[in-house]
């Protein structure tokens, strides 16, 4: 099992390094959702760092929206998806491999995201633990969410918009836990920032446990 989800996870990490679609269009359009926001917010400091947080998930979510619906439209050009499974790969490793690629994948977009945060919110993190452990998390849990709902509307008609209509709703917990527990480590808060980020774990763990049982499902009516 272990060794499928590797040969799925480096394919789509081979055409990603090949093609470059997160440093060239992710990337860039994640960044201006911040400058747009630093302009919305008239360059107030003090709304800027507030808000800082949630505008860090806001655009890591859209990226992983992003990411989700290219991962899975690769596999649906020329029947890739049925070459995978009739190869003799299992479904769960189908999933668990884009997913890990994926995860990847966030993971710069989530790097590239905090520069940015850095950059035009001045921002200063006060916790880098509790940023570190929250952004794995949320951004696991993100790819997660997203390979599942790709691979549940990959070759629909209707894909482009109903992956982030299904998407969205299921990702706001992560929404809610990622900000408060970013509201903490920016400083901005004194709340319980690793009582926010135990919850971002169980709704990670809760987001494996579904997907495990789900797979199979999944990418065998796909």
């Amino acid at each position: 099992m272990w060794r499928e989800i590797w040969l799925i996870c480096r394919k789509d990490l081979t055409i990603e390094r090949r093609a470059r679609v997160t440093l060239i269009q992710i990337v860039p359009t994640v960044l201006l959702i911040l400058v747009v926001f630093a302009f919305a917010f008239d360059a107030n400091p003090s709304l800027l760092g507030a808000g800082a947080g949630g505008l860090f998930w806001v655009a890591v979510l859209f990226g992983a929206v992003l990411g989700a619906k290219r991962s899975f439209d690769i596999e649906a050009e020329g029947g890739n998806l049925d070459a995978l499974r009739l190869g003799g790969l299992s479904p769960a490793a189908i999933l668990w491999g884009k997913a890990m690629a994926l995860a990847v994948q966030m993971a710069v977009v989530a790097v590239f995201t905090a520069a940015g945060l850095v950059v035009l919110f001045s921002v200063t993190v006060t916790d880098w633990l509790l940023l570190v452990t929250a952004a794995v998390c949320g951004t696991a849990a993100f790819a997660i969410c997203g390979c599942l709902y790709g691979a549940m509307t990959v070759g629909l008609r209707s894909a482009d918009t109903l992956l982030p209509l299904l998407l969205i709703p299921v990702a706001a917990p992560v929404l809610l836990a990622g900000t408060r527990a970013f509201d903490v480590a920016l400083g901005t808060s004194a709340d319980q920032g690793w009582s926010w980020t135990a919850l971002l774990a169980v709704v990670l763990i809760t987001y494996v446990a579904v997907g495990w049982a789900a797979a199979g499902p999944l990418l065998e009516d796909a």
